[in-house]
This record gives C-alpha cells, structure tokens and sequence, in this order.
C-alpha cells in the first residue's frame, strides 16, 4: 500500500500547480464525500487521491453519489506498475472498469509525458456539460524516480527461462521446502501429514499456525535464505506474486512442484521469471495427504531442517536484542508485542489489521494453532478487524480473540466496541498508536522528502472504547513496568465479559526498513 499512496502524493503536489490544495489524510469514502462538498462550496473540481485496490474500491458508493449529484470531481488513485499488472502485484486489480460506469472520464497513465495533458484533460471532462465525477490511475514506475523502479524492472529480468525437465526422484534431493500460503480444509489431518513427510515448512497467509505454535519443521525466518539453498520446493497454494517477488526468489537449479487449484495462480509469472518442474491442478490439502501416504516410510535427512531451525532461533535472539532497546518516545513496539505473545492463552486467535505494527506482529507473534490467525489477505484490505473478531468470537466464545490494530486501521472499525457490547462479544484489541502512517511513511519520506498526509495524532482510543461500553487502558513509557498486570487485567475483564482495548504508545524503529513489497 505505501508504493501507491507515494505515487498519489507526487500527483497531489503536481495538482497544487493548479488549484489552491488543501491535505487532509481521511477514510477513503469519507474523502469522497468532502472533496464533494469542497467543490460544493468553492465552485472548483473537488480532487481525492486514495490508494490502490481496496482504497478505491471503498470509493465507489461515495463515487455514484458525486455522480448522481452532478457534482465535478477528480478522483486520483495509484496503481500497480505497468509491467507487473496482471501478475500478482500488491492491490492489483482492475481498476477501469470499476469507475467507467461511473466516471465521465477514465484514464491509465503510462508514461510521464501524458500526466500533465491526462490532468488537464480530466479537469476539463469534470466541468464541461453535466458535471461529474472524472477518473485517473497513476502506476507507481510512472511517478517513480527512475533509479527506484529500476531494481523492480532490470531488462535482464525478462528473460525467459529454458529449462528442460529431467527425470528425477526424490533420493536425490537433499534440501526439501514446503511453502504454504492457504487455508487447507482438515487442518489436523494435513498437520499430521506434513509431520509425517518431515519437510521443513514456510507457513503464510491463511495457513499461518498450521502445524501449532513451536513446531520443529516450522521455519519463520530467512525465508529467502533457505529458498537460495534448497534443491526442491513445494509451493502448495503458493502463488508467484508480490510476496514470492513474482518468482524471482526461487533458485533456477531448484526443482519446482507447484499446487494449485486455480490454473492461472498455478502458473503465475512462469512465463516470466520462473518454471515449474511440475505442476499441479488440484486441491492442496488432497495433495499433502496423498503425498504423506505414498511416501510413508521414507524419510528425509534431518540435518537441513535443524539448521533452518538454528537459523530461526538467531534471527529471534536478534529480535529479542531489537527489543531491547530503547525508542526515542514511548514503548519499543517489538518488545510489547513479544510481552503479549507470551501472555496469550493457548487457544488464542489473532486477528491482524494494519501496516507497520502488523508487519512485526507477523514475526514476532506465533498462532498457537490452525486458523489462530486471520489477517486480510494479498488485497491488504485495511478495515478486517471488527468483522473478523466478531465473526471469531461468535465461533469460538470460549477463545481468547486478539484484534492487533495500527492506529490508522483502528479508525475503520473502531465503532464495532458498540457492537462487542451490544451483543455480549469480548474481545481484546491491541492498538499500536505511534501517531502515524507508518508503512508508508517509511519509504515516502527518504524518497519524496515529506510526510505529508501521513501523520496522525496520539488520540485517546482507549476513551473510544469505554464510550461504547467497552473497556479502556492508556499504556506509555511510564507503564512498562506494569504492562504484564495490564495485559492480565485487559484478560480478565474480557473474560468477564467486556471487550478491552489496550491503546498502547508506541516509538520509531528501523525493524522492518527496506521490507515493504509491491
């Protein structure tokens, strides 16, 4: 999300050629609605920049509004790059035919040239006849300073891999991954089956805790390490996207057995940046079972997957030390989050809703079993939170249900403490408030040199909460000491049937710079 929302914000400082701009960081549909009413009162074309995908989608009701009441506006979205559209990109979707119904004017810039005759353009569309909403997508590589795209387009990237499939069996492979990234129907079957074939795994997305909270074959850290190293790779649900950087991860000596019920996340990319040796059209949890019994009795050495494990346990000790140390204001968010993880219950399930502060959450916190964490998925939809512990609770009520919050999620759901108390559901929320956007501040201000729309403020979520009849603890520097009583507290008046939120104040660092995938 923060490559986009940099991309619109190099567009807003081209709109101030233009008209007087004022920036103001709100909901996506919200902005709609005032950019609206903006234009309303000072007769010139209302702009609202949002980010891609799940940005714009929340737009469109607010969208059909602006047109229905003729009112000029100028909506500015990001994009995924030109050349990664169609292949997985971060938010990726198709944008134009969401707005063309409602826009009297659609654009998809593509090249830097065309912005300034695109703008003038859509400005123009949004005042002539009828008034009405207008449409323009921006694809970061057009906004982009050339030497940060370069990295993600290098031309020797294209290059069209030949690789001829040899006959092989599993005897000689030393080095075996599996990587999951789905929810499998009857997670305890599949759970014994991957114990069974003693792989060492990479669990993400859905199947995160899949194989319980300190599994020997769970492997959390250095991913791309051991990716590197392995001779053979299963990518069970996996697909080639953003988050396997489209294939470019895997090593070209690897074998690669690829399961997928869809075709075309099947073969995502291979076109492109990588080949499967196999691949496989069929329903992955059908597929560890019949794998596990056909190869019952064979094992596989276990030296590699003890030292993944050993990798694991110093990249942790290392998170531990990261912990440690002391933030220029307010609580290392690392450390709160490793205080908590050690105060869950066992049958705790986390929610995850936000950026930056989630990111950590993802690995610091471990899921104690199958569907023990739920988070929005590839589309990165801020908003899950509410609905995803009401709907956990409700399934689980004797669980203890966690909702991990950054502090500009918080907002889309924050009023669900209504609902928690109206229908007698508690839960516990865990707000990391450092008072700001922070995902994307992280690469917006070494790159554009401003933070505008991205700060926030250190508000009184807490106060939020008790005024929907909630509970509400404020947790700063000056509570470290009392955090655990606080944390056992937020667990006993939750099991007393009040749903808790804990706004904790949380500081800068630099855990996860550089880590941000589009």
């Amino acid at each position: 999300m923060a490559a986009k929302s940099q991309s619109v914000f190099t567009v807003l400082l081209l709109m101030s050629c233009f008209y007087r701009t004022m920036y103001i960081k709100i909901q996506f549909k919200i902005q709609i609605y005032f950019t609206k009413c903006f234009s309303f009162y000072t007769g010139t074309v209302g702009v609202a920049a949002v980010t891609a995908g799940p940005g714009l989608t929340n737009t469109v009701t607010a969208v059909k509004n602006a047109q229905m009441a003729e009112s000029p506006l100028l909506l500015i979205g990001g994009a995924a790059a030109t050349l990664l559209q169609g292949r997985g990109a971060l938010q990726d979707i198709d944008q134009m035919s969401l707005f063309k119904p409602l826009c009297k004017f659609c654009a998809s810039v593509r090249s830097v040239r065309e912005i300034v005759p695109t703008v003038r353009r859509a400005l123009a569309v949004a005042q002539s006849g009828t008034p009405g909403p207008v449409f323009i997508e921006f694809p970061i590589d057009t906004l982009y300073p050339y030497h940060v795209v370069e990295k993600e387009f290098s031309p020797k990237m294209f290059h069209v891999f030949k690789q001829t499939v040899q006959n092989w069996s599993l005897n000689m492979f030393i080095f075996i991954l599996i990587i999951i990234m789905i929810f499998v129907i009857n997670t305890l079957t599949n759970k014994k089956a991957l114990e069974s074939l003693g792989i060492p795994c990479f669990l993400g997305g859905m199947s995160r805790g899949m194989l319980g909270k300190n599994s020997p074959l769970h492997i959390r850290q250095n991913r791309r390490d051991a990716l590197k190293e392995a001779d053979l790779v299963l990518l069970a649900g996996t697909v080639c996207d953003f988050r396997l950087s489209y294939g470019r991860v895997l090593n070209r000596q690897s074998k690669i057995i690829t399961v997928n019920r869809d075709k075309s996340q099947l073969l995502k990319n291979s076109d492109i940046f990588w080949k499967p040796t196999v691949a496989i059209q069929g329903d992955v949890g059908s597929f560890l079972l019949r794998i596990s019994k056909g190869l019952e009795g064979h094992t596989f050495p276990q030296d590699w997957a003890e030292n993944l494990k050993e990798g694991d346990k110093a990249k942790e000790k290392a998170n531990r030390a990261k912990a440690e140390e002391k933030t220029e204001r307010h609580l290392n968010p690392l450390s709160v989050l490793q205080r908590v993880d050690e105060l869950m219950a066992e049958d705790s399930i986390i929610v995850a809703d936000g950026g930056d502060f989630v990111g950590s959450a993802a690995y610091i916190m471990r899921p104690r079993g199958p569907l023990c964490w739920l988070d929005p998925g590839a589309f990165g939809t801020l908003g899950v939170g509410g609905g995803f512990a009401l709907g956990a609770k409700l399934c689980h009520p004797d669980s203890e249900v966690w909702v991990v919050y950054g502090d500009g999620s918080l907002g889309y759901s924050v009023a669900e403490f209504d609902t928690f108390t109206r229908h007698k559901t508690p839960v516990i929320a865990l707000v990391g408030n450092d008072a700001c956007w922070s995902q994307i501040s992280r690469e917006q201000v070494p790159i554009l040199g401003s933070n505008v729309a991205c700060g926030l403020a250190f508000t009184d979520y807490h106060v939020v909460a008790q005024g929907y009849g909630g509970k509400g603890h404020l947790i700063g520097r000056e509570d470290e000491s009392q955090l655990e009583d606080i944390v056992k507290e937020a667990q006993r008046e939750c099991k007393e049937g009040q749903a808790v939120l804990l706004n904790v104040l949380i500081g800068k660092t630099n855990f996860r710079d550089g880590s941000i995938s589009v």
